[in-house]
């Protein structure tokens, strides 16, 4: 009976309870059902744009590209701050294409039919379609091969796909354009406007002054008050604006570097390597096998390798020896295996074969043989490479221009540089099966084909294990309260990283410190990182001294930075005193120097748009009391950046009356509305709601 009446007393919460979980079940049993939780989408969230979810299934591809593009352009095969700038890159890009997109759709701005068909195929063609099938020399488009691509999309799903990238471009790069036309039509400037912007470019000022320099006052003596930093700070709150969340961090760096015990240990590694190699059957599999820097195994021209070996090098014989040779941080050792005059550079075409299209390379071959053919008998090579290569260069007729060694694969290089002029060559790359004509060689110079070693002066595993040792040690002692002086017992020296950003990709001192800076954004200020932290040549314990929200940073967050500024403040108060001491009763700019035991400077011609007072640097204020002031008259002590000033106008030497301000206000707007697009799109950043949480991902 007890358990009867405690179930109908209790009915009602056992059945919502029940109805609850059952809801929960569902859902979670339908997530579980399809493997994607539904908590897990937030946990894809890469950031937040007024709204909208950017997930990392499609930033991270994104990513990607952008950082091959900084790779091909830069060179090198990546690092954390070539990494940042391609993340930045593209969460720029989202933040754009939301807030404008929005911003299109609210003003009505849109690409007719009529328009998009004029941008790709009318008289008005986009840059893009310029770029992609115009003349290189004429900059003319080829209307009918445009038609003709377009009409191949039924036939070729991968040409559709280009094609609706590039339409896609296309549209989006005229959009922006009339949003840019519409921010700049609307700037104006008014003859009020031009007219002063004249006068401050071309009216001179002559006048003479009397400077108290900081400096004159020992920043020892100055004691600051908890008032002068306050009222500083109150006084300028609009410089301590952050624009993004930041963290500051202190961190104690643990060195890595080789010993001298390493140093010889290395070099009798390489002493018995340099042995052997003078000894190797096969040089380029040896080095390939042994250098910790591989360098392909074909010509070189003089100059690209290391100074210290370069001219040895090209100086010496076929068969020859050299090294070890040290340098920088490593070991050379060189084996000249061959050395011939070639080409500087080359000029040629090409008719890129795709095997797995073909059902493979013989077949590839087959056909570039059978075209070679056809153009040894008087067909036109660049009407095959449109209709048989698969290269990007098709729509140039197989064109690649002219190019150095170096730039192509070695297979290419080596047919390019080692033929003649008028020479059909095919041959096979890692891309596929080239059939190349070489059209134009330039220059002869010496080229050597080298077998080449390089080791790496590097710490062995005992001097990382007693670096880490001695992190470890740090990490186990160092309290919240005592990091820096802990540090300074120990004789470890303490560094500064202030005001770093969520994405940031460098950090002073630091060479890679993206793990660092992802896990003090997960911490809260004071903390001690638990992780000890692997840099190239340096192991790393760090603690979090500051979380610096977006927006108006508080004077405790701002407090060291400003001190020097406090400090030259508070100078100002003290030498504006003296100075007004000094004017009181003088006469002329003399008297007062006179009385402060200072020399009187004379400028001359100054502008009051280039505020720079010569061997004085820039003094914005008092140039401007300068133009404020009547002649003769001794002024008012100005406080500067440098000093506390007096001054004397000797007079204006104003320019001659602006004719016509036509030209003037064109300049004028022109810079005004290059701003003026920035600080439109800045307005709508602004009053967007933008979450980042990319120092989850990178």
């Amino acid at each position: 009976m007890g358990l009867m009446t405690f179930l109908r007393n209790r009915a009602g919460y056992i059945l919502i309870g029940a109805i609850g979980f059952a809801i929960v079940a569902f859902l979670v049993g339908d997530a579980v059902n399809v493997g994607k939780p539904f908590w897990a989408e937030s946990q894809k969230v890469v950031g937040s744009i007024d709204g909208e979810d950017i997930s990392i299934d499609t930033f991270g591809p994104k990513v990607d590209q952008s950082l091959a593009q900084f790779k091909q352009q830069y060179g090198g095969s990546g690092n954390a701050q070539m990494q940042a700038m391609a993340v930045d890159n593209v969460w720029n890009g989202e933040i754009a294409t939301v807030l404008l997109g929005k911003e299109y759709s609210r003003l009505g701005l849109t690409v007719s039919g009529d328009e998009l068909f004029d941008l790709l195929q009318g008289s008005n063609p986009s840059p893009l379609i310029v770029q992609y099938f115009g003349n290189p020399q004429t900059g003319q488009v080829n209307r009918a091969e445009v038609i003709a691509s377009l009409k191949q999309q039924a036939k070729n799903p991968q040409l559709k796909q280009q094609w609706d990238m590039l339409q896609a471009e296309i549209e989006k790069q005229a959009l922006q354009q009339k949003y840019t036309n519409l921010v700049r039509n609307s700037v104006y400037v008014t003859t009020l406007e031009a007219n002063d912007e004249y006068i401050n470019r071309n009216k001179l000022a002559n006048f003479k002054y009397v400077a108290l320099d900081y400096a004159g006052i020992p920043d020892a003596s100055v004691k600051l008050t908890e008032s002068d930093y306050s009222d500083y700070y109150n006084a300028n709150k609009a410089r301590f604006e952050s624009p993004a969340e930041t963290r500051s961090f202190e961190y104690v760096t643990f060195s890595v570097n080789p010993t001298k015990d390493d140093s010889v240990a290395v070099r009798t590694q390489v002493e018995k390597l340099a042995a052997d190699f003078k000894t190797a059957a096969n040089d380029s599999l040896f080095a390939a096998l042994n250098s910790d820097v591989k360098v392909p195994y074909t010509y070189i021209t003089k100059g690209k390798l290391d100074p210290a070996l370069d001219s040895v090098v090209f100086n010496l014989p076929a068969g020859s020896y050299y090294g070890p040779k040290f340098s920088g941080n490593s070991y050379k050792l060189v084996k000249v295996v061959d050395t011939r005059f070639s080409p500087d550079s080359v000029k040629a075409s090409h008719i890129l074969i795709d095997p797995a299209k073909l059902g493979g390379v013989d077949k590839a071959i087959k056909l570039a043989d059978s075209l070679k053919g056809l153009i040894q008998g008087g067909a036109n090579f660049a009407t095959l490479a449109k209709q048989y290569s698969v290269d990007g260069s098709k729509d140039k007729g197989g064109d690649l221009g002219t190019f150095s060694r170096g730039q192509m694969v070695p297979e290419f290089e080596n047919a390019a540089f080692n033929g003649k002029p008028g020479d059909l060559k095919v041959v096979t790359s890692q891309f596929g099966v080239h059939l190349i004509k070489v059209e134009k060689q330039v220059g002869n110079s010496k080229v050597a084909k080298l077998a080449y070693i390089e080791k790496n002066l590097s710490p062995s595993n005992k001097t990382k294990d007693a670096a880490y040792k001695k992190a470890s040690g740090f990490l186990a002692e160092v309290k919240e309260n005592n990091f820096s002086e802990l540090a300074q017992k120990k004789g470890y020296t303490v560094g500064v990283a202030d005001k770093v950003t969520s994405s940031q990709g460098f950090a002073p001192g630091l060479d890679n410190p993206r793990q660092l800076i992802r896990d003090a954004y997960a911490a809260d200020k004071g903390d001690i990182l638990k992780e000890i932290y692997q840099m190239d040549n340096a192991f790393v314990v760090a603690r979090v001294t500051g979380v610096n929200p977006k927006g108006t940073l508080p004077l405790e967050a701002v407090k060291k930075e400003i001190e020097p500024l406090v400090r030259n403040a508070v100078k100002a108060k003290l030498l504006t005193e003296k100075a007004n001491a000094a004017v009181t009763g003088a006469g002329n700019i003399d008297q007062v120097a006179q009385k402060l035991g200072k020399p009187v400077n004379p400028v001359q011609n100054i502008v009051f748009a280039n505020p720079i007072i010569p061997g004085g640097g820039q003094e914005n204020k008092l140039v401007g009391s300068v133009f404020g002031s009547q002649p003769a008259k001794v002024s008012k002590p100005v406080d500067g950046e440098r000093g506390v000033y007096v001054f004397s106008v000797d007079n204006f030497i104003n320019p001659a009356p602006l004719a016509n301000t036509y030209k003037q206000k064109e300049a004028m707007m022109q810079a005004i509305a290059q701003r003026s697009l920035g600080s439109a799109f800045q307005a709508l950043q602004d009053k967007a709601k933008i979450k980042d949480n990319r120092v989850k991902f990178y």
